[in-house]
């Protein structure tokens, strides 16, 4: 396995086979829901479809993964895992599981690369550097063929010209 790139960026804008969307257990339909981060991300740019076609598979798991297509997004898949819990924390365990059950899917259907978010900095309470962490080391328990990005979130700042534009 190579070992994973870490760029900073928007997940969205990753040229990639499939993207990894930091879900919760969706116990509650997803219509209830006002997703944020990457979910609202995703929901913003790919349209209701790939949360309509998560909310057929029911609950899911902590730590477990569910795909769907993409929606409107030019990546082919999107994992949905259940990187936080029903109080709305993720643990060590659930990062990891959540990274160990996305690579399965990835090389179960072959796919030749991967971009994910950072599972559980945010929302989860993670720091950032604490999850990569946790992220890194699951990474190195499970081989695989694709290449892996783990996008660390970065708005990127619009820089006004001396021009006036």
């Amino acid at each position: 396995m190579t070992e994973p790139i870490i760029v900073e960026g928007d997940l969205l804008d990753q040229s990639v086979d499939v993207i990894v969307n930091a879900w919760n257990r969706n116990i509650i339909p997803w219509w209830l829901l006002l997703p944020q981060g990457v979910s609202g991300a995703i929901k913003r740019k790919a349209g209701y479809g790939p949360f309509v076609e998560l909310g057929r598979f029911g609950s899911i798991g902590l730590g477990e993964a569910a795909i769907t297509g993409p929606g409107k997004l030019s990546c082919k898949a999107i994992i949905h895992v259940a990187g936080i819990n029903l109080c709305w924390v993720a643990t060590r365990e659930s990062i990891q599981k959540s990274v160990i059950s996305a690579i399965k899917i990835v090389n179960d259907r072959n796919y030749g690369s991967i971009a994910f978010p950072v599972i559980g900095a945010g929302t989860g309470g993670f720091s950032e550097s604490g999850a990569l962490e946790l992220m890194m080391e699951a990474l190195n328990t499970l081989p695989t063929k694709a290449e892996v990005i783990i996008v660390k979130y970065r708005k990127l700042r619009k820089i006004r010209s001396s021009e006036g534009d």
